[in-house]
């Protein structure tokens, strides 16, 4: 068991800056970091009194043990590529790869190093989905046999032009399905199973990215076959209605989030039975009002419905314990191939993919070369959109560019 004090990096000065400030709680301490934004690195500089660097290679020869990554959605397997091969351990934002090739290459940099990797996905962690682990881990409902996840988080125009300055910005380019481990991290936890198929569609609504320099469908639904035959079915990403929800049937029962108003709903985790499946001391129905495990306070602070506190939490405590967390570089690749794998088979109306399994060496070898992606710069380009590689109207355009100066954007793609 390591005793000695934690010391991490974070890269990015936006998203990271959640990591930076609940790291303290969850037993590690910031010493840098890196940013291209200056303005926002000096704001950092001054809050956290940390060195700062804009340059990452730079920023990875500072003594410190790890590195947590919340920089762009498609340079995360690089950058992280890159930290442990410079002997860091990594947290790394959703998604682990932007390609197949990335996520063959991020296991075997893991397993070449030995270093903890851990995908930072944080909606398995709030409260009502822990609730959710330890009733189906004490056989409530029995083993899985449908389930149903949720993550549709639409915004306003402003809200979507400030979070995707510049034409370029990786939210503007990014199929619908990529953005998919919200809605199935949370059943993978809970149910600890792995999905080996999937069927991918997207929705196509125009109208939704009005006032928007954004090119890519707003939804999507997915059909996962997991390895022990259920079948999980994914929906999302920016359509009106938000809906942050997850179901799951088993053999002897089921139970879900109840709905309602607010981000997370009313928060309960309803169960229920039918009559001639249930044991003699089980109600047929059951509201449990969800406690924490543990770090009830600490949780509570925290963003993303106390996610984001557990997220660091078990970070650190892989790197004390030397053991890889749950969220570890094969489930984090798995689920992030499977939103890769689910826009091919939405761009072919629904076609069946095989996911592989990442920690199989003659499986994921069929995909060491496969670069395909939607971003800006990759050689082997595919669209965004059903509709093909569509470009926004000059209307929307320039509400866009009205949103991008006040917020004092000034890159090359304005």
């Amino acid at each position: 068991m390591r005793k000695k004090e934690i010391r991490v990096g974070v890269l990015g000065v936006g998203r990271g800056m959640s990591f930076a400030y609940g790291a303290d709680s969850a037993g590690m301490r910031v010493v840098a970091i890196c940013d291209r934004w200056e303005e926002k690195l000096k704001e950092a500089e001054t809050k956290l009194n940390v060195t700062t660097y804009t340059d990452y290679d730079k920023f990875l020869e500072h003594d410190m043990d790890a590195v947590i990554l919340a920089n762009y959605f498609h340079q995360h397997a690089p950058f992280a590529i890159k930290a442990l091969n410079a002997g860091k351990h990594v947290l790394s934002e959703t998604s682990c790869n932007s390609t197949l090739a990335e996520g063959v290459d991020l296991c075997r940099t893991v397993e070449k190093t030995g270093l903890i990797y851990m995908l930072a996905e944080n909606y398995p962690y709030t409260v009502f989905n822990m609730e959710m682990k330890r009733i189906y881990r004490a056989g409530e409902i029995g083993e899985v046999t449908y389930a149903e996840g949720e993550y549709n988080h639409p915004m306003s125009p402003d809200s979507k032009c400030r979070l995707s300055p510049g034409q370029n910005h990786w939210r503007n380019w990014l199929p619908p399905t990529y953005y998919c481990t919200h809605a199935l991290a949370p059943l993978v936890y809970i149910t600890e199973n792995m999905p080996v198929k999937i069927n991918g569609l997207s929705i196509a609504c125009p109208s939704v990215n009005r006032k928007t320099a954004k090119r890519a469908d707003p939804g999507f639904v997915m059909l996962c076959r997991m390895d022990n035959g259920a079948v999980f079915r994914l929906f999302g990403l920016v359509l009106p209605g938000h809906s942050n929800w997850y179901r799951i049937h088993g053999e002897k029962g089921a139970m879900e989030i109840t709905r309602g108003p607010g981000y997370f709903g009313p928060g309960l985790v309803r169960v229920w039975h039918e009559e001639w499946d249930k044991t003699k001391s089980q109600p047929l129905e059951m509201t449990y009002v969800p406690q924490w495990p543990a770090k009830a306070e600490l949780a509570a602070r925290a963003g993303h419905g106390g996610g984001d506190f557990w997220v660091n939490w078990y970070f650190s405590q892989a790197i004390k314990t030397g053991e890889q967390p749950f969220f570890n570089v094969y489930r984090g690749v798995t689920i992030s191939s499977v939103g890769i794998l689910g826009w091919k088979s939405a761009l072919e109306d629904g076609k069946p993919y095989n996911i592989p399994d990442f920690r199989k060496e003659e499986q994921r070898k069929k995909y060491e070369d496969d670069t395909w992606s939607p971003f800006p710069g990759a050689e082997n380009r595919l669209p965004p959109s059903i509709l093909g590689f569509i470009k926004p109207k000059p209307d929307d355009l320039e509400y866009a560019r009205k949103i991008w100066k006040e917020i004092g954007y000034k890159e090359d793609d304005f």
